[in-house]
């Protein structure tokens, strides 16, 4: 004979979670960019694409490694700090963006 198990064993509640980074994460997503030079520094310090991906050969076989940029966990809002300077620069400022587009 089975013994039955508890309910709340089985919902399908959401378990919450602990998101070490959501300090961080809400701190930059609230910074503004206000200032041209502020801008222009973001824009040259994140890159438009993952510096880290990589395809290269070795005993005549081609191995690729994939960007590993996505495992950050300010990923997402770092890229959207780069796309908030570039669109100051080029909404408010007027400077040509094109020197930061990949």
């Amino acid at each position: 004979m089975a013994i039955p198990s508890p309910s709340y064993l089985h919902s399908s509640a959401p378990r919450p979670h602990f998101d070490l980074f959501a300090p961080l994460r809400y701190w930059v997503n609230r910074i503004e960019v206000k200032k041209e030079r502020f801008a222009h520094f973001v824009c040259k310090l994140i890159p438009c694409t993952c510096p880290f991906e990589r395809d290269f050969k070795i005993l005549g076989r081609a191995f690729h490694i994939p960007p590993l940029c996505k495992l950050n966990p300010l990923y997402q809002e770092l890229v959207s700090l780069r796309f908030r300077a570039l669109v100051y620069l080029e909404g408010d400022c007027g400077v040509d963006v094109t020197q930061y587009i990949c």
